[in-house]
């Protein structure tokens, strides 16, 4: 059993499936809180939803691809990994959209792993807390990688940009998986600025920027 926030059919709005055509299955609560959240209502409880009447829906939506997300899915690690399963058996791409906070252990290895980890100014919090340093990343889920996989960083400004510049040479991200992106944080950073920090530097990164916003406007849910 699952608790479950929403349950729709939409486009892809980010990362390096952005544009196809993909199910959501937006699972219920969250460990951290990012001052940039913009899914606020994935903390709650969620309707109990069993894994094969999730699968059966979206099969019924008839998209390639399905992303499932929250809030952290992997707080409901059990019923989450037998979603991914079935999902994947019925013929679907899975992607999962997790802060990698929580450990990835026993993730089936077909699911593309979307890790956005969260940055310092993201999580409100100074780099140097001890506070930042035990909540922010699983630092094992780093081993569980894969090299279809996708490392994310939303960034707020400048001292985050540089703090995911060092994340990612000091871990050698760009040599683990297939993408490392770069999103400014919609309403904090101008994504021409993050452009400009890019270029500049030579960073093996893809700017990755939140289109689904661009589409039906910042606030609104379930698209």
């Amino acid at each position: 059993m699952l608790r479950l926030i929403e349950l729709f059919n939409s486009v892809q709005g980010e990362g390096s499936h952005a544009g196809l055509p993909c199910s959501f299955v937006r699972l219920a609560t969250c460990n951290l809180r990012c001052v940039y959240c913009d899914t606020p209502y994935s903390f709650g409880d969620g309707e109990p939803q069993d894994v094969k009447s999730i699968v059966e829906r979206v099969v019924a939506f008839g998209s390639r691809h399905v992303c499932v997300t929250g809030g952290e899915p992997m707080l409901q690690r059990e019923g989450c990994i037998a979603l991914m399963q079935g999902l994947i058996e019925s013929g679907h791409t899975v992607l999962l959209e997790t802060s990698g906070a929580v450990s990835l252990e026993g993730v089936p290895d077909e699911v593309v792993r979307i890790m956005d980890v969260k940055t310092p100014d993201g999580l409100g919090l100074s780099e140097s807390s001890t506070k930042f340093t035990r909540i922010h990343f699983d630092y094992e889920n780093l081993e569980r990688l894969r090299s279809h996989d996708e490392v994310k960083f939303v960034l707020m400004g400048r001292r985050d940009y540089e703090w995911a510049r060092s994340f990612v040479a000091e871990h050698r991200i760009a040599e683990r998986v297939k993408h490392v992106l770069f999103s400014p944080s919609f309403h904090d950073l101008p994504a021409r600025d993050l452009v400009s920090w890019i270029l500049e530097d030579g960073l093996p990164v893809r700017l990755n920027l939140q289109t689904h916003k661009y589409i039906w406007g910042p606030d609104v849910q379930g698209v």
